[in-house]
């Protein structure tokens, strides 16, 4: 199968471009194979570590919630795939851990930290929605972070570099989020909204809580939309490195991207009805990309093996201190 198409330097930095030594986990972000093996790789990373995570739910060995992005991993890889990593700034929300595997890798700093660990990245106090690495943020609060994103994105733009902000379709009745549309349009801030649409709110569908069209929300300020619909992290890659180029040139971008949720919100609370679970674990990224990577075994195995290992080692370390 031919590669996708790509604009500009995005192909070179598909999944990442390797960072400055030492400042990320190089072999958990898989920067020693092609991209699209990488591609495969870290949507595995994500996949084992999440459901290494309820299972220790399951298991009565982790407390209070998560919420995991099963079958939403080609979002964060694609988008974090195309963005300079020595650069821009990533922002998240309560859904967050596929997104800080993309950026960092650091899958025993992100275990830890959920487990309330000292060890964790944010030395264990920060928990499963509250994270900080380098230029890596999360915040659980919904459309929170958008201010935040448009005010970093106008510090970093004569750096170079732009801010990248994952939002979900629940986020959309915020109003906060459209104040910030507007000052990133009004302002040129290069920041680009990620809308990751799985067509439900905890669990409320979307079409009991949205009016109107996604795509277009950020039009009415001025701002180019991009979309797709779908689960294929090449697709997301190659969208996601023309919005950034063009967000990189001055102007901010809506991408909306359509996904799916394989997984309960949190860690229990799926009410949908089973044929509807069904149709998203038909959409499986891992199960598309692995028909366009033969070593996919060997991928997996290697996926397993870190994040069993961060697990582990976890449940060993010691707890964080209060003070």
């Amino acid at each position: 199968m031919s590669e996708p198409q790509q604009s500009r330097g995005s192909q070179a930095r598909a999944c990442g471009s390797p960072a400055p030594e030492g400042r990320y986990d190089e072999h958990a972000l898989g920067l020693d194979l092609s991209w699209r093996a990488r591609a495969y790789y870290q949507m595995a990373l994500i996949r084992r570590v999440e459901s290494g995570l309820l299972d220790l739910f399951a298991r009565n060995l982790l407390f209070g919630t998560t919420h995991t992005c099963l079958g939403q991993e080609a979002d964060a890889v694609g988008v974090i795939g195309a963005l300079d990593r020595g650069r821009d700034l990533v922002f998240s929300n309560h859904r967050c851990h596929g997104h800080f595997l993309a950026y960092c890798g650091k899958a025993h700093g992100l275990v830890a930290e959920i487990m309330g660990r000292a060890t964790g990245v944010c030395g264990g106090r920060g928990g499963s929605q509250h994270l900080h690495w380098n230029n890596f943020f999360s915040n659980g609060i919904q459309g929170g972070m958008s201010p935040i994103a448009v005010g970093a994105a106008l510090a970093e733009k004569e750096a170079g570099g732009i801010a990248c902000i994952f939002l979900g379709d629940g986020t959309l009745g915020q109003g906060v989020l459209y104040e910030s549309l507007n000052m990133a349009s009004l302002w040129n801030a290069p920041v680009l909204f990620v809308v990751e649409d799985n067509a439900i709110a905890q669990t409320t569908p979307g079409s009991l809580n949205l009016a109107g069209e996604v795509g277009v929300r950020a039009a009415a300020f001025g701002i180019r939309g991009f979309h797709h619909a779908g689960t294929d992290v090449e697709a997301i890659l190659t969208l996601a490195a023309e919005a950034v180029d063009y967000v990189r040139s001055g102007r901010p971008a809506w991408l909306h991207l359509e996904t799916v949720r394989m997984g309960p919100h949190s860690k229990g609370d799926d009410t949908r009805p089973a044929e509807e679970i069904e149709r998203a674990h038909g959409l499986d990224p891992l199960l598309l990309q692995r028909a366009r990577v033969p070593e996919w075994e060997a991928l997996e195995a290697r996926a397993a093996a870190l994040a069993e290992a961060a697990l582990t080692q976890a449940m060993e370390d010691p707890p964080a201190c209060a003070s």
